[in-house]
């Protein structure tokens, strides 16, 4: 468990870690190059490199330790749908999930292909939010592969955000995240395509979470969108 610096979460629980790319979003992927990081300070989790996907047991054992209601980002170092994660190992992490209902886990993935295949075979509870990544028109079936879940609340990342999303439907959808790119190679946001996506957001009541600018210096740019800063979380 490790507290977390990402604004719409408390900490960060990571049964499972490695990735690899799947997706323009993924060019700059924060978590490989905090893997590295972790790697050089021989932290032993990290030890066999950011390509290398393990599922940790030991992991698993984490959550019934934490004494505090929290909202807690699952996998932040990896893709709990990736294809080399075991259908077991899986159905385990929901397991777990279920039987601490006193915190809200946030899974997200960019595979939503297996994630709706595996879905029938999850054991989905209500503090399970379930989401998806989109960075671009390109990938807006991913939102109807979540929506064909079983998962009780379902929520959108719509970051890092590389183009509009003029086909965007949230109908079904709970909660929706935007953000920019962070970091030396970030790419650009245009801020129209945000107030699209706000104004959806707007007519249809579904709570808005606006992360970030983002950018070389993400603080500098903060996170405000039109003299207002949204927080809205899903109703629970």
């Amino acid at each position: 468990m490790t507290t977390s610096k990402i604004e719409w979460t408390d900490i960060s629980w990571n049964p499972v870690t490695g990735c690899t790319k799947v997706s323009a979003g993924c060019k700059n992927c924060y978590a490989e190059k905090m893997s590295k990081r972790l790697q050089a300070m021989n932290i032993e989790k990290y030890k066999d490199g950011f390509s290398v996907i393990k599922s940790h047991e030991e992991a698993l054992l984490a959550p019934f330790n934490w004494k505090r209601t929290k909202r807690v980002f699952v996998n932040s170092m990896s893709d709990l749908f990736h294809e080399k994660v075991p259908k077991a190992f899986i159905q385990k992490v929901f397991q777990v999930m279920k039987s601490n209902p006193q915190h809200n886990f946030q899974v997200l993935t960019k595979r939503a292909e297996r994630l709706a295949k595996l879905s029938p075979y999850l054991n989905w509870s209500d503090n399970i939010w379930m989401g998806v990544s989109v960075e671009s028109e390109k990938f807006l079936s991913r939102v109807d592969l979540l929506k064909s879940t079983e998962a009780k609340v379902k929520f959108l990342s719509l970051e890092p955000l590389l183009g509009p999303l003029h086909q965007l439907n949230v109908d079904g959808i709970d909660w929706v995240i935007v953000g920019g790119e962070s970091g030396y190679k970030a790419r650009l946001m245009n801020p129209f395509w945000v107030n699209h996506i706000q104004t959806i957001c707007q007519n249809t009541n579904t709570p808005f979470f606006f992360k970030q600018w983002g950018g070389p210096h993400k603080k500098e740019k903060g996170r405000v969108l039109n003299g207002k800063t949204y927080s809205q979380f899903p109703p629970i």
